[in-house]
């Protein structure tokens, strides 16, 4: 691993020339502190590079696991820095605004720790399968194995996309694969098995454990976590809905007191068959001509005839 001189070079300027033209306000708070910070460690260091990397000489057999905290947040160079934090901005801009910026900074953390850990525990898997050390001794450094990781939550939530990869089509599925095959041979320098820890680690969280383990610690710990619970009309979905590029970011969603999620009156947090009976107590209000306002975040379920009733009412309707 080479050292890399520390200051403003094309890399940064390219890179914040990408900030400003997406705009500030534009990017939400926790994809912007983690760009921010990442961008900060590589102007000034907290330790010179080779004592920042991670490896399993140094994390596991000379006990140095403050690496596996420090590794993810700095890069060789400023293009190693500019590639990931581009790639952090467009996965950032949609999963935060999917998830909460809550959760997605839970996401952040544990996914930072975890890849470092699942990198060690395949280098050191490496190196005992192949009786070659110096698996053991390859130092890995940078973002992009959580980034990996993010790719594949991304790809879980929308699994009808088609990704062009080198103008080639491939199922948003298959993605992080090849484009984990198409890097390596494209650029060998980089980290194959810390690219690799990080789609682990994105399936560990989509289809093992891993969301569950996180959604278990998150309510006993007391944070209060508001990540939709499953089974709800809200699972898998942005607390704060879609995001919309022709607003900017704090014109969404901030407000001037406490605030509650932007929902349709007919779905605020009910189970379906509720939102079946708010449709009718509404379907049935409008038809008798009434001018009330539906309340913003639901009904007065105390105001309004009896569900069976409401039954009858619309049979009668349907009848005539």
């Amino acid at each position: 691993m080479r050292n890399r001189q520390r200051g403003v070079s094309l890399g940064l300027l390219l890179l914040a020339s990408q900030v400003f033209q997406l705009g500030i306000d534009n990017i939400p708070p926790v994809t912007l502190a983690t760009l921010g910070l990442n961008v900060y460690l590589f102007l000034f260091p907290l330790k010179p590079l080779l004592q920042t990397c991670v490896s399993v000489q140094q994390a596991y057999w000379k006990g140095d696991w403050y690496r596996l905290l420090l590794s993810p947040f700095h890069h060789v160079d400023d293009w190693h820095l500019y590639f990931n934090m581009v790639s952090l901005l467009w996965k950032g801009i949609k999963l935060e605004t999917r998830l909460g910026g809550a959760w997605f900074a839970y996401l952040l953390s544990v996914f930072s720790l975890l890849t470092g850990l699942v990198y060690l525990l395949l280098e050191a898997g490496l190196a005992q399968l192949t009786e070659d050390q110096s698996f053991a001794m390859q130092c890995a450094v940078g973002f992009s194995g959580v980034l990996f990781g993010l790719k594949v939550v991304n790809n879980h939530y929308n699994p009808g996309e088609v990704k062009y990869i080198m103008g080639v089509p491939v199922a948003s599925r298959y993605a992080c694969w090849v484009e984990l095959i198409l890097i390596h041979i494209m650029n060998p320098g980089t980290s194959f098995v810390g690219h690799l820890a990080g789609i682990l680690v994105g399936l560990l969280y989509t289809a093992g454990p891993l969301q569950s383990l996180m959604t278990t610690f998150a309510g006993y710990s007391g944070y209060g976590m508001p990540y939709p619970p499953r089974g709800s009309p809200y699972y898998g979905q942005g607390p704060y809905g879609s995001y919309n590029s022709n607003t900017s970011y704090r014109e969404q969603y901030s407000t001037n007191g406490p605030s509650a999620p932007p929902q349709h009156p007919y779905s605020a947090g009910l189970s379906e068959e509720e939102q079946y009976e708010a449709a009718i107590r509404a379907s049935l209000r409008d038809q008798g001509g009434s001018t009330q306002t539906r309340p913003s975040y639901g009904f007065n379920v105390n105001s309004d005839p009896p569900i069976e009733e409401l039954r009858q009412r619309r049979l009668q309707r349907f009848d005539s």
